[in-house]
Parts: C-alpha cells; sequence; structure tokens
C-alpha cells in the first residue's frame, strides 16, 4: 500500500535509546506533513525498547515499530521498508539528524522535477559533544546531476542525506544483509537505474560520530573484509550494468581499490575474496591495464605463496611506502 504524499522514515537502532530520542525528535520537527516514522529495533538489549515504547505512545499514528533479532542495518532497513507506506523514502541512523525543513523541500523538488528519483542537499559532520558547523560534508555541497560514474570513487553523501522516490526503492529491492558497505551498495544499485538527482543547495542533516560503537570502525577486521568484498563485487556489477567502462577516470579508481582491498583481504587470511577481488580488479582495469607490472607481478606471487602471504606480504611493503 502506497499512502500519496506520504515521508517514510526508517530507522533502524540498537542500544542506543538517548541518540534513538534524538533522532525521532529530529524527525518529528519536520515542516512537512504527512510523515511516519518506522523505528526498526535490531534485537537491543539495554533499554531502547522502553524508549521506543513511550515515543510510540507519545506520537500515535506517527511512530511505528518492528522488532527483529540482532542482524546489522541492511537487514533492519529492509524490515522497515517492507512495513513504510510513504510515496517517499527517507533511511536515517539511529545517531544523526536531520534538519526541519529537509521533507519540504526535497519533496518540493521531486514535484517540481518528474524526471529526478533522489533529492540530496549538503549534510554537516561533527561529534555529539561540539555545536554543528556549517560546512558540506563530503560533497554534498556539489551540484551533480547523477549518482554514478561519481559513486564509483565513493559514496559522497551520508545516509540522512537523500529522499528517494517510493517508485526508485522498490525498482533497486531488498538490501543485503551486510553490517558493513550495506549502504554504498544500495546506492549503487539505485544508480545503475540512471537516476537523475534533484540538487537543494542548503543544510538539510547532520552525521554525528560519539563514543560510542559504531559499524563503521575498525574496517580491518574478517567480518568486515568479507563484507566489504561482498559490497565490491556488487558494486563492480552495477557499474557495468550501467555502462561504465574501463575508459572512465572513475572505474579505473575503482580497479585500484579493489586491488587494495584484495591484498587486505589476503592479509586477513581470506584467500577466497582476495583471489576474487584480484580478478575483478583486472576485469576493471581492463585488458591492456591488467598486463601491468604490479597486477602481473601480484598474480605471479600468488601463485607462488598464496593468496594470504602474498596479502601480507603486500600490505607489508605497503605500510613502508606509506
Amino acid at each position: 500500500m502506497l499512502t500519496e504524499g506520504l515521508v517514510s522514515t526508517i530507522l533502524p537502532v540498537f542500544n542506543r535509546p538517548q541518540l534513538l530520542v534524538e533522532a525521532v525528535s529530529s524527525v518529528l520537527a519536520q515542516t512537512y506533513r504527512p510523515i511516519e516514522i518506522i523505528i526498526v529495533d535490531d534485537g537491543s538489549s539495554d533499554y531502547t525498547p522502553r524508549a521506543i515504547a513511550e515515543l510510540q505512545a507519545a506520537n500515535p499514528g506517527v511512530v511505528r515499530s518492528v522488532r527483529i533479532a540482532n542482524s546489522g542495518p541492511g537487514r533492519a532497513r529492509e524490515a522497515g521498508r517492507q512495513i513504510a507506506a510513504g510515496e517517499f523514502i527517507q533511511y536515517l541512523d539511529s545517531d544523526d539528524l536531520l534538519l526541519p525543513r529537509k521533507f519540504e523541500m526535497q519533496v518540493s523538488a521531486l514535484r517540481g522535477d518528474p524526471s529526478c528519483g533522489v533529492a540530496y542537499g549538503w549534510t554537516r559532520f561533527y561529534d555529539v559533544n561540539e555545536p554543528p558547523r556549517d560546512k558540506a560534508w563530503k560533497r554534498t555541497g556539489e551540484a551533480i546531476e547523477t549518482m554514478f560514474p561519481a559513486f564509483l570513487q565513493s559514496r559522497w553523501w551520508d545516509t540522512s542525506t537523500p529522499l528517494y522516490r517510493r517508485a526508485v526503492t522498490d525498482r533497486a529491492g531488498s538490501w543485503l544483509a551486510l553490517r558493513n558497505e550495506e549502504d554504498w551498495e544500495y546506492d549503487c544499485r539505485i544508480a545503475s537505474q540512471g537516476i537523475q538527482l534533484c540538487y537543494c543547495p542548503e543544510f538539510v542533516s547532520d552525521t554525528r560520530t560519539h563514543g560510542g560503537e559504531m559499524l563503521s570502525a575498525n574496517g580491518r577486521s574478517a567480518w568486515k573484509l568479507r563484507d566489504r568484498a561482498s559490497a565490491h563485487s556488487h558494486i563492480f556489477s552495477h557499474a557495468i550494468c550501467a555502462g561504465i567502462t574501463p575508459e572512465w577516470e572513475e572505474m579505473r579508481h575503482f580497479a585500484r581499490e579493489l586491488f587494495l582491498l584484495a591484498r587486505q583481504c589476503g592479509a586477513a587470511n581470506l584467500p577466497r575474496e582476495a583471489r576474487m577481488l584480484f580478478d575483478l580488479a583486472c576485469s576493471a582495469s581492463g585488458p591492456r591495464r591488467a598486463r601491468g607490472v604490479d597486477l602481473v607481478a601480484y598474480r605471479a606471487a600468488a601463485g607462488v605463496l598464496g593468496w594470504t602471504m602474498a596479502g601480507r606480504l603486500a600490505c607489508r611493503l605497503d605500510a613502508i611506502k606509506r
């Protein structure tokens, strides 16, 4: 079921009751109506469920919730997406905030240009213990017409930045069951649709750091490298579907990132992922660059030493070069 004009905010949370209350309050403060807020409790073990119950009681008909076994942000966002009724979809992390006119500006922009599927604006970045700084984070201060090819270089906005048409997220389908880089993969899947962007040149959201546990930290752990390897594999497929070839500078950048991640996976004793990423790096580089000294030498080293030992040796050399 879809309700015309409704903005559905999907908000996963795990053991962050106070930050959750602040995030929900920022959505309730929107100047735009109608809205709904779907809180997905990702198996919290503290008093987050009580905070959710209090938010629902105080905002009947606006705040809804669903609880799932702890599965990470991908599955949590998908659980929320399955029950969202809005014409527009907003994803929000539980430690971030929306600024009051976000929905008003972005819904207006999307209604004003039916050819656009996603609207975005400026995002600020700061610590929860510091005052906000009015500086656009990443590339959110730039007017960019399409998500690809720029998204191959980086996910140049944060989860709170964009507002999606429901039709766009429906075509994208389900979130992957990943805990790391699931958001970059999802946006690249949307980018492969050739989506046009609406640019709203004002601050629309805040990304905040804090002292609590964050899934983006400690990116060299084995499980995170596995998730990153899976996400990068899918991102490469999305880029190919979008017609991006090795001649594009953005694809060459991504090829270098694939090669780096292959070395890191090897060093972490993930030989299957290391070999898969290396093969993708060669494909993304194109036939001529795949015959370059670095790739040829690394394949030979992996053939003699194995992918794990080759990765460890390469990472040591990378550290020396830095």
